[in-house]
């Protein structure tokens, strides 16, 4: 069984929210591993507060999930994959934003069950890897959802991807402990070796 996260992994989140802010007065300047501190209303040198961050995510997932460039590589990976083992989509989108990420997913030709969770993913994979007696790999962008599940679900293989090079820099990660890989064309053997040898 393989666990997919969405943004960074198969969308290019960052750039759509970078578009979608932009279309309302406020710009993207990227200088650190985070969302909401890094847009700015334009000509302001705060980054924006914490409610209206949250009401721009929001807006975001009525008015612009849509509009997310998919990563190269991801829907060829995953279909590949998807024939030697199950297939799942684990997304935190908000609830309101259901129907544009599944419709966003079908677009883009990554037809498998989405599942929306809210918080830390380690109780859910330890949850859905429970269901197989095969082996579960997990893919996501955040280090703290890869370490909840290294806690909740130590025996399932944890792979992180950034897809946004600006963002790579600034990011978390711990390659000694979860496997890390720049693009679908590394994500996909390095899945191959940790479920399928």
């Amino acid at each position: 069984m393989l666990i997919v996260d969405v943004d960074e992994v198969l969308a290019h989140f960052m750039q759509g929210f970078e578009t979608f802010v932009g279309r309302h007065g406020y710009e993207m300047r990227i200088d650190r591993f985070a969302l909401f501190q890094n847009v700015y209303k334009v000509g302001s040198h705060e980054s924006v507060d914490m409610p209206t961050g949250k009401i721009l995510f929001d807006d975001f997932f009525r008015d612009g999930a849509d509009d997310l460039a998919p990563v190269d590589g991801a829907a060829g990976a995953l279909d590949r994959l998807s024939a030697e083992m199950t297939v799942l989509i684990l997304t935190n989108a908000p609830d309101h934003g259901r129907a544009a990420r599944m419709g966003w997913l079908r677009t883009h030709g990554l037809h498998y069950p989405m599942i929306i969770n809210s918080g830390l993913k380690g109780p859910i994979v330890r949850d859905l890897a429970a269901r197989t007696t095969g082996k579960v790999g997990f893919i996501d962008d955040l280090l703290p959802n890869l370490e909840s599940v290294a806690a909740d679900a130590p025996e399932v293989l944890r792979f992180q991807m950034i897809a946004d090079e600006r963002l790579r820099p600034f990011a978390p990660t711990d390659p000694a402990r979860h496997a890390w890989a720049d693009d679908w064309a590394g994500m996909e053997p390095a899945i191959r070796a940790g479920l399928l040898d």
